[in-house]
């Protein structure tokens, strides 16, 4: 529930991982979230859906998936632009595998 609120910094190969369960439309803000982060939505194959890149700190505007997806991994704003990372890739990890096939 807390996640990466009221951090001050996080650094660049840090981040946090929220795995849902099962697949599902997913909304997130920014309260109380003092860094923009870039929201990057990942389905249950492990594939990247869609990136929010540097959301707004403190806002509480909306930020959807857009489409189901099983996870969300935050990292710092602008790292996925910086890391090459884009929709279509694949994220490979232990909580990823175990995600139930749809």
């Amino acid at each position: 529930a807390k996640g990466l609120m009221f951090r001050t910094k996080l650094g660049d190969g840090e981040g946090m991982l929220f795995p849902y369960g099962r697949s599902q439309e997913i909304t997130m803000w920014m309260r109380n979230t003092y860094i923009p982060l870039d929201m990057i939505f990942i389905r249950a194959d492990g594939t990247i859906h869609r990136i929010e890149a540097n959301t707004e700190p403190l806002s509480d505007r909306v930020i959807a998936s857009n489409g189901d997806v099983f996870a969300v991994l935050e990292i710092a704003g602008g790292g996925a632009e910086r890391h090459g990372i884009s929709a279509g890739d694949r994220v490979i990890h232990p909580a990823l595998s175990a995600a139930p096939a749809r």
